[in-house]
């Protein structure tokens, strides 16, 4: 999937003539949807055709739209015809072929929508019945769910190495029909192996829309809006063989946040129909409210990741535009490509991931004594702190080559190398990917860990979803920026030597600043979420916290100091 993105800016700039602004809200456009579609598959997922299935469907549609895209790069009639600026005027691409390649771009936005909600939760799916046995082999099988999201990404982030390397290589230098096909046919083998694998996977029946069961808490507690909340919890409504296929790991239990949710599992006449079932829109069990509860409560720390995909987002776009300008030859005869420096984020990315796994956690385990070392929130955090250092550094190396530029006199010359090595960029690259290897991790592993078991491919959208939202705030930042610029120093325009793109990067940072303010404060006000479990040996039930949550060190603030 990566190879597709590495290097469309170049294609929609140099294939499709775009202006450089409207290609990057094109392409941050592009990654938004691309990660808004995980809430349609998460439904699929968790409420009707499970998380294989879902899999399998988004699969097929992202490779029709793979195919669109080889099509659209192959058939000279599907793109402009070729330009010397400023010897020939570039013509603009058509309607008509500006819309084959936005249908194929949407296929692949639908079809990862069936993809990234699924995948990393089918995976964690397969430790969870050894985690239900108990004993030592319990505490294996949590060991090897917290190293695999760790795998997860390190497993991306090498697909992605290879899409800025060979991919974008190939796309420069041999044609976007092979560039694009490369991806398209690896793509194709990794369904076929996905396929091969059926019969020995742990496959988990849906259980009905988790969102109708959140709207249905939502209808009981309005309904009963005027009724006084019992002191004892022990007078809400519980119903454990209702509750028993959404609960195979442990029922919710009550907490005291958010209590006007409790009104849902107040009974009330007329709650129960002449079955002895509660009427689900008006009677709610105490699991059902917490459930809603446990999505309402990590919303806030949800949120604090969007900045992160914002704050990434320049690095497809303006970030390349800039190393377009600078001095890109190692050795005679080979340029660097621009699209290619995502690679230093990405192997940044890896070693940290490996450092993290092979060493960081070893040696935080003997000062925490906490199996993960560190917690998800901890990680978080630290990653939060990191990424504001890569936009700074950003602001500091773009001041810097547009002062050599100026020194140069090539304000007004935008396709000229300025003498300045593109390597400069290199730094903020390598910050961001290691800020991602321990913000993105943590963050996918919070939201798995805190969703209620019902609704974990719907958590994992919900990262997605932050990285969507992410990137149409990017768009929104890029536009305000532009109109309030206009007219007076503009800050983002073609010619970045005139612009003050740098200007833009400490805007970037400072937004980053208040969001690791927020961060904290709303970690300090989060609860986890308490499970009842079997006791091992008996069949009373007691209050745990989740195994994960053992793992970093207890709930509120406990888990950052």
């Amino acid at each position: 999937m990566a190879g597709f993105n590495a290097n469309l800016i170049t294609y929609l700039t140099q294939q499709l003539h775009l202006p450089l602004v409207e290609a990057s809200n094109t392409l941050t456009n592009f990654g938004g949807t691309s990660a808004l579609t995980p809430i349609l598959g998460a439904l699929a997922a968790d409420a009707f055709i499970g998380r294989f299935w879902t899999i399998i469907a988004g699969s097929a549609i992202y490779q029709v739209g793979m195919v669109g895209l080889v099509v659209s790069a192959l058939l000279p009639t599907l793109r402009p015809p070729p330009c010397s600026p400023p010897a020939t005027p570039c013509q603009r691409a058509s309607g008509w072929q500006l819309a084959v390649l936005y249908l194929s771009l949407l296929c692949t936005s639908l079809g990862s929508g069936g993809i990234r909600p699924c995948v990393v939760a089918f995976g964690a799916d397969q430790f969870d019945q050894e985690q239900r046995d108990g004993g030592e082999a319990a505490k294996a099988a949590a060991e090897r769910k917290r190293r695999y999201f760790n795998l997860y990404f390190f497993t991306m982030g090498l697909a992605m190495l290879l899409a800025f390397t060979v991919v974008v290589y190939i796309q420069d230098n041999v044609g976007w029909g092979w560039g694009f096909g490369i991806p398209a046919i690896g793509m194709l083998v990794s369904i076929l192996v996905f396929l091969v694998g059926y019969p020995i996977y742990v496959l988990l029946k849906p259980e009905g829309s988790p969102f109708t069961r959140l709207a249905q808490v939502v209808a009981a507690a309005f309904r009963k809006r005027s009724a006084a909340v019992p002191e004892d919890p022990g007078m809400l409504y519980q119903d454990k063989e209702l509750d028993a296929p959404i609960s195979t790991n442990g029922r919710l239990l009550h907490t005291n946040q958010l209590t006007f949710f409790d009104r849902a599992a107040i009974v009330t006449p007329g709650d129960m129909a002449p079955s002895g079932q509660p009427k689900p829109w008006r009677l709610s069990t105490v699991h059902r409210v917490e459930e809603l509860k446990s999505i309402v409560r990590l919303l806030p720390i949800w949120s604090a990741g969007i900045m992160l995909a914002t704050a990434g987002s320049h690095n497809y776009t303006f970030t390349i535009a800039q190393a377009r300008t600078m001095e890109r030859h190692m050795g005679p005869h080979f340029q660097f490509p621009p699209a290619t420096l995502s690679i230093f984020s990405t192997a940044a990315m890896l070693l940290t991931l490996a450092f993290y796994d092979r060493v960081f956690v070893p040696l935080a385990r003997r000062v925490t004594g906490l199996p993960s070392g560190i917690t998800y929130f901890q990680r978080m955090g630290i990653g939060l702190a990191i990424s504001i250092l890569s936009v700074a550094s950003a602001a500091l190396v773009e001041t810097k080559r547009r002062g050599a530029a100026a020194r140069h006199g090539l304000l007004d010359e935008p396709t000229a190398v300025v003498p300045l090595s593109v390597f400069w960029l290199v730094p903020q690259f390598a910050v961001h990917g290691i800020g991602d290897a321990f913000s993105s991790v943590a963050l996918m592993e919070f939201l798995y860990d805190q969703a209620p078991e019902s609704m974990r491919s719907s958590a994992v959208a919900l990262f997605w979803l932050a990285s969507a939202i992410g990137n149409y705030m990017g768009t929104v930042l890029v536009t305000v920026v532009q109109r309030a610029t206009r007219g007076r120093g503009e800050w983002l325009q073609d010619n970045i030597n005139r612009g003050r793109l740098d200007n833009y990067y400490w805007l970037v940072t400072c937004i980053m600043l208040l969001n690791f303010g927020y961060f904290l404060v709303c970690f300090h006000f989060y609860t986890m979420k308490p499970l009842e479990v079997a006791e091992e040996h008996g069949d009373h039930d007691k209050e745990c916290e989740l195994p994960s949550l053992q793992r970093n060190g207890g709930g509120g603030a406990n888990g950052m100091v």
